[in-house]
């Protein structure tokens, strides 16, 4: 492996912690004490990602199934999910959000969102959000790799 310049490396622990940081943040913003983050991150992927099975969901999330059986149930309560039989194999049930984890998702999103216009404004000055916007390809490039 190749060693990565002092510089480089000295970027990566920033932009790690300051990404950390606003997203940390963001959770804040919605949901105060609502959802725990592992229920906010299933809606999020099945919002993103469409209908998956409690082993798929568990695989994608990193986590055991007996874990991911006990967030479901949460959100199962909440009335945030639906559940139907997968039409290719009837033997398993496949998990999606319910009408009203669809509008929950979308609702914390534009929470999220509106929260983030207002602190880009209130806090930074018009050429400080120019700049922002330029890194921002970047940073995308960063998350696809």
């Amino acid at each position: 492996m190749t060693r990565v310049p002092n510089d480089a490396a000295r970027l990566a622990g920033a932009v790690r912690a300051v990404v950390g940081q606003l997203h940390r943040r963001l959770r804040q913003v919605d949901n105060a004490g609502v959802l725990t983050p592992s229920q906010s991150a299933v809606l999020a992927r099945l919002h993103r990602d469409g209908p998956a099975t409690q082993a798929q969901l568990a695989a994608a999330e990193h986590v055991r199934q007996q874990s991911m059986a006990a967030t479901l149930g949460a959100l199962d309560e909440l009335g945030y999910l639906s559940r139907t039989r997968d039409p290719r194999d009837g033997r398993r049930v496949l998990v999606a959000l319910s009408d009203l984890g669809e509008k929950t998702v979308r609702g914390v999103h534009q929470h999220r969102e509106e929260w983030l216009a207002r602190a880009l404004t209130d806090d930074l000055t018009a050429e400080e959000r120019r700049k922002i916007d330029e890194a921002l390809p970047l940073l995308t490039k960063l998350a696809q790799r």
